[in-house]
């Protein structure tokens, strides 16, 4: 290898065939750093001398004034300090020993059935690095997600420092996504058709989908730029848009990526890839909102939003009726949003370091809320 050299150490400020080498200012005459003496840490307990020992005999102390005399004096052992999230009960999975139809009170609403039918398709693919269970690495993920404890919360309940937790989750995160975007399934026309509710099939029998756009708070971000892109104007703070497809039985067909909260509806329709799913003769009901209906009827699809008044003018009766029509189909999506929302990691503010993850964590909670029960009973679904 070569190596280049300044001529600050040369001689000659150069090699010469009298000094070719450099010699000067090679660190060779610095004096050693002196390094920082190992603290030593020592036993509580102190040896007695036979000197002491005779020094004692014969002295009579009183049982009060000793025990204040050592009240004074107590010393902790500060190895025993050095990790106090590690002391006291763990809280793990196999503390709670319920029914099988009953949730779990960590992650609430999921059946312990369907919590371990989770578990045993995510073990495979966990990494052997952590010690950790790989049932309670699934458990402390889904508390964050469903409850949005902080990390030093779970610390203490997992008895594991935060930084760990903040790994744990993250790598979960990663790997339930990979895995659970499956559960997120376009279905097909005629399995919709056959699902119908009656509220559809009476006046909107074609409906493939309800769309609806829906924001999460952000914490806020130090970076100007972010907080412009980010900031909504509805919320009054910074947050992530996203669109949401249901099924009109309440099933999550579609749910995009985040978005910044400014960005309109329209603009998250025509980037987030939602209109490739649609075929010709589909029909997408929307709120008032959605002014989409050019790009829709590009693919040859039928936009159904409610009647608004213009200019001052009333609307006819026949308007008024198919508005409360629509608004009284379109609660099945709104209560969908609302399953999805009670992962608090949507509902409440997602912290700064989440954000980046932000997309994962929509794919897995709209991923769990289809694994719920029906969101419609059956005999609304009924003739």
């Amino acid at each position: 290898t070569t190596l280049k050299v300044c001529s600050f150490h040369f001689v000659d400020k150069k090699p010469t065939e009298e000094h070719p080498h450099p010699t000067l200012w090679l660190g060779y005459d610095k004096p050693p750093e002196k390094r920082r003496r190992v603290l030593r840490r020592f036993d509580s307990s102190v040896t007695r001398t036979d000197e002491q020992d005779e020094m004692d005999q014969g002295v009579e102390i009183c049982e009060a004034a000793a025990s204040s005399r050592d009240a004074q004096t107590q010393w902790s052992d500060p190895w025993m300090e050095d990790h106090v999230y590690s002391k006291g009960p763990t809280f793990t999975y196999r503390t709670h020993t319920l029914p099988p139809e009953v949730p779990h009170p960590a992650t609430d609403w999921i059946p312990l059935t369907e919590f371990q039918t989770l578990v045993s398709r995510l073990q495979p693919f966990a990494p052997a690095s952590l010690s950790m269970p790989v049932v309670d690495q699934i458990l402390m993920t889904l508390m964050k997600l469903r409850q949005n404890f902080v990390m030093a919360d779970l610390a203490r309940r997992f008895k594991i420092s935060q930084s760990q937790v903040s790994k744990t989750v993250g790598m979960w995160i990663d790997i339930m996504c990979e895995h659970m975007r499956d559960l997120i399934v376009w279905l097909p026309r005629e399995t919709i058709k056959a699902t119908l509710p009656k509220a559809f099939k009476q006046h909107f029998i074609n409906t493939t989908c309800v769309i609806d756009c829906t924001e999460t708070v952000l914490q806020k971000a130090k970076n100007l730029d972010s907080r412009s892109e980010s900031y909504s104007h509805y919320y009054a703070s910074n947050t992530v848009k996203y669109l949401v497809a249901v099924s009109p039985s309440g099933v999550i067909m579609f749910i995009s990526d985040a978005y910044g909260g400014k960005c309109s509806d329209r603009y998250i329709t025509q980037n987030s890839g939602f209109l490739d799913y649609l075929r010709a003769g589909d029909e997408v009901m929307g709120d008032r909102g959605f002014t989409v209906r050019d790009l829709l009827e590009e693919h040859r699809v039928n936009l159904i939003i409610p009647a608004f008044t213009r200019k001052g003018c009333q609307l006819t009766n026949e308007r008024v009726t198919d508005t409360r029509r629509i608004a009284h189909a379109r609660i099945h999506v709104e209560r969908a949003i609302r399953r999805l929302k009670v992962y608090r990691i949507l509902s409440q503010t997602v912290p700064i370091n989440l954000v980046p993850k932000i997309d994962k964590i929509l794919k897995i909670c709209a991923g769990l809320v289809n694994l719920r029960a029906d969101l419609i009973s059956n005999d609304m679904l009924m003739e």
